[in-house]
């Protein structure tokens, strides 16, 4: 089973990365456990995202467009980071989300979604 495991944003990391030992030390603990998920044949792929601050929003209606700038509020409702993952099932992914550093200096969330497979939308076997 493929899921999206989202770090969702706080308001540290809608101010962007600053260079500090504190962050370098959460960044240097993130890589660590990469390494596990590497070394466990999980990961898929993954990575840190900018503030919302150097992001755009495309609204749709109809025929028309409309693009907007960042930031986007509220912080904890944006994404701040992902990983893709290949696991066996949910209680596997949240075990492994139960071992990840906190993301973030304070408290954080991390989300765990399951991506559609093929057979989920024709009813095929996979």
């Amino acid at each position: 089973m493929r899921v999206m495991v989202i770090v969702k944003a706080t308001a540290d990391s809608e101010k962007g990365f600053v260079q500090s030992p504190e962050n370098m030390a959460l960044m240097e603990a993130m890589g660590k456990f990469n390494q596990e998920l590497e070394k466990a044949g999980i990961l898929r792929d993954g990575d840190g995202l900018k503030p919302t601050s150097e992001g755009r929003r495309v609204a749709f209606d109809g025929a028309a467009r409309t693009a907007r700038k960042g930031p986007f509020a509220p912080a904890g409702e944006q994404i701040a980071g992902f990983w893709l993952w290949e696991v066996k099932d949910m209680d596997e992914a949240v075990s492994w989300v139960k071992r990840c550093p906190n993301p973030m200096p304070g408290p954080s969330e991390i989300e765990i979604r399951p991506l559609y497979e093929l057979s989920d939308l024709t009813g095929e076997a996979g």
